[in-house]
């Protein structure tokens, strides 16, 4: 049986992650701060919650040995808790799949000091816990390392240039896992995730797309705002595909690179759409809604576009879901249906 740590379980993206894995018969730990996450999201799921605090009362009583393994366990405090480290370093986890962060790109520029001590500090800890006790890390890096691409579709070979703390923390974070693998008995593996969007997206999360926030704005009856001219387009890609590429990265045998050595990888569809595009189909399913033009928005890149080749040759990945189906999917995760 696999044994699985999500950090950032109850974000969007992990707790998608999180209940296919247990669909999948792994043992999975969740660990979440609660910032950015809701318990409702593991809603139908076997679960423990546990306080990070309480977390060695909780092993006294319930040894890890003897553990239910049915049972999703959901330990709410910081990645980067000793006690969390404490479990990675008993070799408790095959695999650690760090979807955590803080994600907010305008918060990283009016904090870069405490995003980056939590985006990099806090990962460069639990990156040593993991050295010589896991299998393997996935990391959860972003498109945004690319900074406005002018290759398109744009290969992980183009020049990286971020252009916030956030990106930059995503950046780094690549750069130190090729360094950890090539100094320590580790592997990781960097999956630059593009737009992701699904199921569990809160219009107002910080990981929103605009495709979220239009579903809330319908849902409450506010009108869509419209930056710039519309013409900027997306690699939109629905959540089960992020969800599909960490599993096959995980399970992914890479005795012909002797590991991932931090090798990075883009996930997303291949192709773009437009906001134009989606705010027209909006229009003809919703003959009631409104649309507010607003400026454009200071840092927005015009068009991304992954080539997702890399990522198909070395493991496989291919999306299971292309943007229009998933977003009749999302639709109705909204009730928009």
């Amino acid at each position: 049986m696999n044994r699985a740590l999500v950090t950032g379980g109850c974000g969007f993206i992990g707790s998608n992650l999180t209940r296919e894995l247990a669909k999948r018969g792994w043992q999975v730990d969740v660990i979440d701060d609660m910032s950015n996450g809701h318990l409702e999201l593991l809603d139908g799921l076997n679960m423990r919650v546990i306080p990070v605090d309480f977390l060695e009362s909780f092993y006294e009583k319930h040894p890890p040995a003897e553990r239910d393994t049915d049972a999703v366990h959901v330990i709410q405090g910081s990645f980067d808790d000793d006690r969390i480290c404490k479990n990675i370093s008993e070799n408790m986890y095959d695999f650690i799949f760090h979807q955590a962060a803080i994600p907010r790109v305008l918060f990283s520029v009016e904090n870069p000091s405490l995003t980056t001590s939590v985006n990099i500090g806090s990962t460069v800890k639990l990156f040593e816990a993991c050295i010589g006790n896991v299998f393997r890390v996935i990391f959860a890096s972003s498109s945004s390392v690319y900074g406005g691409a002018d290759q398109m579709p744009t290969p992980e070979y183009c020049e990286k240039h971020p252009k916030s703390p956030y990106a930059w923390h995503k950046s780094s974070i690549e750069d130190l896992s090729e360094i950890f693998c090539d100094l320590y008995d580790i592997d990781i593996v960097c999956l630059r995730y593009f737009n992701v969007f699904g199921p569990g997206q809160y219009g107002d999360s910080p990981y929103s797309t605009a495709v979220s926030a239009w579903c809330d704005a319908i849902k409450n009856d506010s009108p869509l705002r419209s930056d710039g001219d519309g013409t900027q387009s997306r690699d939109l890609c629905y959540v089960d595909n992020v969800v599909h590429a960490n599993i096959l990265a995980a399970e992914s045998d890479q005795s012909r690179f002797d590991g991932f050595k931090g090798r990075c990888y883009n996930i997303a569809c291949g192709d773009s759409t437009s906001n134009n595009m989606i705010l027209d189909f909006l229009q003809k399913r919703f003959e009631d809604i409104s649309i507010v033009n607003a400026p454009w928005r200071a840092g927005d890149v015009m068009h991304t576009q992954a080539d997702i080749s890399r990522a198909s040759e070395d493991f496989e990945y291919e999306p299971l879901v292309r943007f229009w189906s998933g977003f009749e999917k999302t639709l109705a995760w909204w009730g928009l249906n």
